[in-house]
C-alpha cells in the first residue's frame, strides 16, 4: 500500500508543478482534468503523510523507551503514535477504495405511490419536494419530466432529472420503498395508516456509453395534457418513445418544444436500457453488494417515516445512528442521512475487503 501511496503523492507533485504553469491556463479542458485529479489526490495524500508523521513519530518513541528516565513519557508518546498510525491506516484504506464511475453523473429520479390509494399517492407528493428542496440546497437542478397526478395532488407517478456534480454520489442510496406511518388527511376517525412509495435512482447515461438503434424506436407525438392554456390544443409537441426489443416506454410533455421532450425522453430510456444492461452484468457480483448497504432493489424497504413519534428511521443503518427528525428530513435536509449512509457503505466494504485480505 505504501509503494502506491508514494505513487500518488508523486502524481500530486507533478499536476501542481503543471498547474503552476500560466500557459495550462490557456486549455480549459487540460486545466479542468487537472484540477479534478488534484482534488481528488489531495485527501489521499495529505492522509499519507500524517500517517508517515505518525510511524515516524512511533520510531522515535520506540528508541526513547530504553532510556529509563524517558521510558514513561515514551511509552505514552508510543501508545499515542501507534493509535494515530492505525487510525491513519483504516482511513487510507477508505480513501483507495474503487470510486463509483457514477458517482458524478446526473441522475434519472421516479417516484411511484405504492400501498395506501390515495394517502400513498400524496406521500410520493411529499418524497419529490423532499427531493426537490435537498437538490436546491445542493445546488442541483432538478426538472420534472413527466407526472401523473390525483385529484387530491398527490402524484400516482413522476419522472424526473436531477443535474449536479455529483448527483448520483448524493442520491444512489434512496433507490427503494419508502414507507409513511400518519394520519392521513382523508381519515376522518383519526387512526394511522401505513402507505408507501418507491423510489428509482439511475445514473444518465451518455450517448458515448449506451448507443441505441433508431431502428428498434417507435415515436408518437401526441397533445400534452394539463397545464399549458391554448398551446395543448394546437401542437402535438409531447412525444412518447417505445423501445420494441425490451417493450420499454418513455413519455415527455413538459417542455413546449418537441425537440426538447425528445432529447429528454431520449435520455431517460436511454438511462433505463442501460441500468437494466448493467444489472444483467453485474449479476455475478450480486451476493457482494448485498454486504453493502441495500442491494438497490426497489422492493425493499428502506426507510420508514413515521410521523406520530417524530423521527425517520433508516433500517440500513444501526443503533441510535438509524435515527433522524422528521421535519428536517421531509423539509429536504438529508445530508446527515446520506452520509450515515456513505459511511456505512465504505465501512462494508472496507471489512469485505479485510476478509479477503
Amino acid at each position: 500500500m505504501e509503494e502506491k501511496l508514494a505513487k500518488i503523492e508523486e502524481r500530486l507533485a507533478e499536476i501542481e508543478g503543471q498547474l503552476s504553469d500560466p500557459a495550462v491556463y490557456g486549455d480549459r479542458e487540460k486545466l479542468a482534468r487537472l484540477s479534478r485529479e488534484q482534488k481528488e489526490l489531495t485527501p489521499i495524500v495529505t492522509a499519507f503523510r500524517a500517517y508517515r508523521k505518525a510511524k515516524q513519530d512511533q520510531a522515535d518513541a520506540q528508541e526513547m523507551l530504553s532510556d529509563p528516565e524517558l521510558r514513561e513519557l515514551a511509552q505514552e508518546e508510543f501508545a499515542a503514535a501507534k493509535a494515530e498510525a492505525e487510525r491513519m491506516q483504516e482511513e487510507l484504506k477508505r480513501l483507495l477504495l474503487p470510486k463509483d464511475p457514477n458517482d458524478d453523473k446526473n441522475v434519472i429520479l421516479e417516484i411511484r405511490a405504492g400501498i395506501g390509494g390515495e394517502e400513498g399517492a400524496l406521500f410520493a407528493a411529499d418524497l419529490l419536494r423532499m427531493y426537490t428542496m435537498y437538490a436546491e440546497r445542493k445546488g442541483f437542478t432538478l426538472s420534472v419530466v413527466s407526472e401523473n397526478l390525483t385529484e387530491l395532488g398527490g402524484v400516482k407517478e413522476v419522472v424526473a432529472t436531477v443535474e449536479g456534480s455529483g448527483a448520483y454520489s448524493r442520491l444512489k442510496f434512496e433507490a427503494g420503498t419508502h414507507r409513511v406511518q400518519r394520519v392521513p388527511e382523508t381519515e376522518s376517525s383519526g387512526r394511522i395508516q401505513t402507505s408507501a412509495a418507491t423510489v428509482a435512482i439511475m445514473p444518465e447515461a451518455e450517448e458515448v456509453e449506451f448507443t441505441i438503434d433508431p431502428k428498434d424506436l417507435q415515436i408518437d407525438t401526441y397533445r400534452s395534457s394539463g397545464a399549458g392554456g391554448q398551446h395543448v390544443n394546437k401542437t402535438e409537441s409531447a412525444i412518447r418513445i417505445t423501445h420494441l426489443p425490451t417493450g420499454t416506454v418513455v413519455e415527455c410533455q413538459d417542455e413546449r418544444s418537441q425537440y426538447k421532450n425528445k432529447d429528454r425522453a431520449m435520455k431517460i430510456l436511454r438511462s433505463r436500457l442501460y441500468e437494466a444492461e448493467q444489472e444483467k452484468q453485474n449479476a455475478a457480483i450480486a451476493a457482494q453488494r448485498k454486504n453493502q448497504v441495500g442491494t438497490g432493489d426497489r422492493s425493499g424497504k428502506i426507510r420508514t417515516y413515521n410521523f406520530p413519534q417524530n423521527r425517520v428511521t433508516d433500517h440500513r443503518l444501526t443503533g441510535e445512528n438509524k435515527n433522524f427528525n422528521i421535519a428536517a428530513i421531509i423539509n429536504g435536509d438529508l445530508d446527515a442521512l446520506i452520509d450515515a449512509l456513505t459511511l456505512a457503505d465504505q465501512a462494508a466494504r472496507l471489512q469485505s475487503e479485510n476478509k479477503e485480505e
